[in-house]
């Protein structure tokens, strides 16, 4: 007999029967090729007498526990960005304590790769005056990550994106900081859905003008940078950005609407990386052995099988990424608790209340749809549980 509950819909009530099949765990081992980052959250820790708005309380074994299922998979752990609510709640010590601790543990996993972010979110925003303090404040961030042995991640900056007045600012932070790197490093790039502090990045509202900006920053600085993450939701952009890259520049789709298109690529070009994109993804941290299934089958040539694992995850993305879009780390937890990776739906700073029961309802549903309710049974009794929780029995 099919598993099934009632869930609301936009109507009332109605019945849901399950109909999706868990995906078979990748055999180990399982060899990409791409360069798949999982933008990683963290998980809360519901038991810590703490204030959740104002205190981020760690549950540090099931985090880590968490980053441990991924490298299991063959995808790579971007720490500390967005998803793990790097500015929502997690602030500056508590991400650094966190970086020190995912790669002590990345130690235990032969071939793990871990990069992280790195930014000005210890500055008060307020006392920030010149692009010589955002420069002061990235400087001392690298040196904590780089002195843990990290490769970094430059993190797009709320206080660069507030104090700088012309391109001209962003090129001098940027020269600034990639001549002091100790290894090539990821650029990220995050439209204002995402942080509409970032809005205006690059010195211009104009998105075509800021990708000048930023292939500026790269073409001067080439042995520095190993790629850029964008995440504009815009796959023409992407692609466009894609093509100018110097050569042995890698594109890190950030593209949480169309990734399944961008990494499987369009050939152009005579550069293999202007034809193709890598990933570093915060919905891979939610549908993580559907993206290590799918892109075992890219490398081995298997386009068609690459499309139907990874095809029926969008309009899940899609669905969780919804405006406003900064909310999504709230269904990337969502997933993880319905799947059995941590006991509790609880977040950092709260933020399990940033979506409506009818989100996480059209959300079971696509997982569902999409093969990646990886223990149904499990599945069906929380989601239930959070359905008592909001008075439906």
């Amino acid at each position: 007999m099919a598993l099934s509950l009632n869930l609301p819909t936009a109507t009332g009530i109605a019945p849901y029967a399950l109909r999706g099949t868990p995906l078979a765990r990748p055999a180990a081992g399982t060899q990409f090729n791409r360069i798949a980052y999982s933008a990683a959250h963290v998980v809360a820790d519901p038991l810590a007498a703490v204030d959740p708005w104002l205190t981020a309380a760690i549950d540090w074994d099931t985090t880590i526990a968490y980053r441990q299922h991924l490298w299991s998979l063959g995808l790579g752990v971007a720490e500390a960005m967005d998803t793990a609510q790097r500015g929502m709640g997690l602030d500056w010590p508590t991400s650094l304590e966190l970086i020190r601790r995912s790669l002590d543990a990345a130690k235990d996993h032969p071939g793990a790769i871990v990069a992280s972010g790195c930014g000005t979110d210890h500055l008060d925003i307020d006392a920030v005056k010149s692009v010589d303090d955002v420069i002061r404040g990235y400087e001392e961030q690298m040196a904590a990550i780089e002195k843990l042995g990290g490769k970094l991640i430059i993190m797009a900056s709320r206080a660069l994106a507030r104090v700088a007045k012309s391109p001209a600012d962003y090129e001098r932070v940027y020269g600034r900081i990639l001549s002091q790197v100790k290894q090539p490093v990821v650029l990220h790039w995050l439209g204002p859905m995402f942080d509409p502090a970032l809005a205006g990045y690059w010195g211009t509202d104009d998105v075509d003008a800021a990708m000048d900006t930023a292939l500026a920053v790269i073409a001067a600085n080439p042995t520095k940078v190993d790629g850029i993450k964008i995440s504009l939701l815009d796959k023409d952009k992407e692609i466009a950005m894609r093509r100018r890259l110097p050569a042995g520049v890698r594109m890190y789709t950030g593209d949480d609407f169309n990734y399944a298109e961008l990494i499987a690529g369009d050939g152009w070009g005579e550069q293999p990386l202007h034809g193709q994109s890598d990933a570093l993804l915060g919905i891979f941290d939610a549908i993580a052995p559907a993206a290590s299934a799918a892109l075992g089958k890219l490398a081995e040539g298997k386009l068609d099988e690459f499309h139907a694992i990874l095809g029926p995850t969008v309009p899940l993305s899609r669905h969780i990424f919804a405006a406003p879009t900064r909310f999504y780390k709230t269904g990337v937890v969502f997933m993880a608790w319905l799947n059995g990776h941590q006991k509790h739906f609880t977040m950092v700073g709260g933020q399990q209340s940033t979506r409506s029961l009818q989100h996480f309802a059209e959300l079971f549903r696509l997982a569902d749809a999409a093969n990646v309710l990886e223990k149904p049974e499990l599945a069906v009794q929380r989601m239930r549980a959070l359905l008592a929780v909001h008075g439906l029995d």
